[in-house]
Parts: structure tokens; C-alpha cells; sequence
């Protein structure tokens, strides 16, 4: 899968560029500041969800003119070629989606382009919270599964009213049970996706020829009825309907797959991932990058376009050389951004290099 071409217009830094790829690696670089991250969220937006920054639209839209936004492109992939915009007006709080003209909601964009990305903010990934591996591993099982964003969204959307019932102190069980119906096919949904997932990963770095660690990985579904065998929605609905009275004490839902978790271990060492060096966890993020990878282009026969933000970052130059010659073996479409063309050396003439310079107060191809 590729961009083959992108526009932006009034995209914050970037008052409008067009650029054209081929298929193989995009070298961004240029000074802190000058647009590059903007850039690859741009591109973040043609995927369902809120791109990589996870950032309200209405902060999209280039200041000081507040005209509103627009990032489009034509993507390829399994034969395929669609046109993809998504837009906003001047602080829209929702963004609009149009695929080959039409209107579409944006979990149609999780079939249409696969897509995976790596920023310096999930660098603390092992080590804050289990909310942001919960993104992570989602943003990875979307690939494989296009549903699974609006089995996610159904999930929460449900659980939101529930927790409104719990607070408002609503005692009534046939609103519960209709809900909690709601979640355990959602949430079923998602824990088998992610269950495929993690087993999908393993499978990817079994025997494969890479320069980054191994990683174990053990998934902890957030609820304790979780079936042996398999995501349970009958399973998951006990559990809810037992924990309405604890619920209702703490006025929200404390079990089901929104407190979910993922552990790694750095297989050789035998170490977790929370106790690895800086450096050690960049590569295993990295490493599990590269495996979903792998995974997506075996079950489809394409890699997903990567989004890799400040990549080279805690690399040394013989690991990053070794990541820009398995992006390449995989055929993969990966964006990348670095403050120094240098980083890129070793890409060689195998990659498209643009430069981006702030020019009058904006983002520029130079």
C-alpha cells in the first residue's frame, strides 16, 4: 500500500503542498519546528481515529487565517486506487471523510488504507500507563481487522451510558442488561481481535531475519470471567451484571476490555519491557512495528504505509541501517522524519528525501 500522492491545504504549518511517492521509503527532514510531524499527521488522517497527536480537528485548521483544512490523497493497494479526503471548517469539532468522492464515516478509511505509526510519544510506552498500550496494540489490530474501530466505538459509546446509569444511581436492570448486552458483543469483539493480535505478532518474529529483539507478549483482557478458550460475550455480560453494585459505588465500570493491558518481555534477556533501558524499549517497539508488518503483508500480500516520527532517535547508526534495509525488504511505504539528512545515509538513493524549511512563518518543500 502507498500514498501516491498528497495535498494540504491550511494544514497547520502547511498553507498548501502537493507531493507525489513512489512506493518505497520518504525521507523527512528538517529543523525542530519546521512541519515534519505535521506533515506525517496529516497523513495519520487518512486511518480512522484522531491521527497520531490524537488532536481535536479544530486545532488542524493553519492560524492565523482560520480558514478551515483539507488533507487529500490518492492511495494504492491490492490493485486498487481511491481518492481520500478528510476536511474541516475553521473550528469544526468534527472532521468530515470522503472516499472517491462520496461521503463515508471514517471507520470506512481502516479498509480502504493500513496503516501503522511509531512517535517519540510512545517512547514512555512500557512505563506510563495502560492506556496508551491499549492505543497502541489497537492501532496495530486495525490493520487486520478493519471492524474493529467500530467494535471499539461501540463499546465505549455503550459503556458511557452505563456509567451515566451508575452515576445518576438508576436501579432499574432491564436498562443495564440492554447495555451490557451492547458490551459484551463489542467488547468480545475486541478482545478476540486483540487476542488474534498478539498471537499474529509471535508468529511474525518466530524465525525472522531482523536486527531487533524478540518480544513475549502477554495479553491481560480486564476482566476476570474471561473465557479460556476465547473472547466470551456471555462471559463479559456476567461479569458486568455481577459488578453493578461495586459499579454503582464507584459511579463507573471497573471491568471489561477498556482496562485491558499488554506486557512484553524482551525474550533473549528475559526482562521486562518497564525494566529495559531507553534505548532497549525503542527497539522493541521498533521490533513489534516491524512484525505487525510482516504479519499484514503475509495475510494480504501488502505492507501497511508506516508513519515512523523521529525514528532514528535512539538508534545507534549500525540498528538504524538495519531498520532501513528490513523497511525496504518488506517493500514498505515508510515515512520518516529526522532532524539531520544524515540519519538517512544509509538509505542511499533508496529512498524519495524531502526537505521541509519554515518559510514566512509556514512549512516548505525546499
Amino acid at each position: 500500500m502507498r500514498v501516491a500522492a498528497l495535498e494540504l491545504s491550511h494544514f497547520r504549518s502547511w498553507r498548501r503542498t502537493r507531493i507525489e511517492a513512489g512506493g518505497g521509503p520518504v525521507a523527512v527532514h528538517g529543523p525542530n519546528g519546521a512541519g515534519k510531524t505535521n506533515l506525517l499527521e496529516a497523513i495519520s488522517l487518512l486511518s480512522p481515529g484522531r491521527g497520531l497527536r490524537r488532536a481535536d480537528p479544530e486545532g488542524f485548521s493553519r492560524r492565523p487565517e482560520g480558514l478551515g483544512w483539507r488533507v487529500a490523497a490518492l492511495v494504492e493497494g491490492g490493485g486498487d486506487a481511491h481518492e481520500i479526503e478528510t476536511s474541516g471548517e475553521a473550528g469544526a469539532a468534527a472532521r468530515a471523510v470522503r472516499i472517491d468522492g462520496k461521503p463515508a464515516p471514517q471507520t470506512r478509511l481502516g479498509a480502504v488504507l493500513r496503516m501503522l505509526w511509531l512517535t517519540p510519544a510512545m517512547d514512555r510506552l512500557w512505563i506510563e500507563g495502560a492506556s496508551g498500550r491499549r492505543r497502541f496494540l489497537d492501532r496495530m489490530a486495525l490493520g487486520f481487522e478493519p471492524g474493529h474501530a467500530e467494535a471499539a466505538l461501540a463499546y465505549e459509546k455503550a459503556m458511557r451510558e452505563r456509567n451515566r446509569l451508575l452515576r445518576d444511581e438508576v436501579r432499574d436492570p432491564r436498562w443495564f442488561a440492554a447495555l451490557e448486552a451492547r458490551m459484551a458483543e463489542a467488547g468480545a469483539a475486541l478482545t478476540a481481535a486483540r487476542r488474534a493480535l498478539v498471537s499474529r505478532l509471535a508468529e511474525a518474529q518466530t524465525g525472522a531475519e531482523t536486527a531487533f529483539p524478540a518480544a513475549e507478549l502477554a495479553l491481560a483482557p480486564g476482566y476476570v470471567a474471561e473465557a479460556e478458550a476465547g473472547a466470551d460475550a456471555a462471559a463479559l455480560a456476567e461479569a458486568l451484571a455481577a459488578g453493578r453494585t461495586r459499579d454503582q459505588a464507584a459511579g463507573r465500570t471497573l471491568e471489561g476490555p477498556h482496562r485491558a493491558d499488554l506486557d512484553a518481555i524482551w525474550a533473549a534477556k528475559g526482562m521486562p519491557a518497564r525494566d529495559c533501558s531507553t534505548g532497549e524499549q525503542k527497539a522493541l517497539l521498533v521490533s513489534l512495528i516491524l512484525a505487525a508488518a510482516r504479519a499484514l503483508r503475509a495475510e494480504t500480500g501488502e505492507a501497511p504505509v508506516l508513519l515512523l516520527d523521529e525514528v532514528a532517535a535512539h538508534l545507534d547508526e549500525g540498528r538504524r541501517a538495519a531498520l532501513y534495509d528490513e523497511l525496504v525488504a518488506l517493500g514498505a511505504q515508510a515515512w520518516m522524519t529526522g532532524t539531520d539528512p544524515a540519519l538517512f545515509a544509509a538509505l542511499g538513493r533508496r529512498a524519495l528525501r524531502l526537505a521541509v524549511r519554515e518559510t514566512d512563518g509556514g512549512s516548505t518543500l525546499v
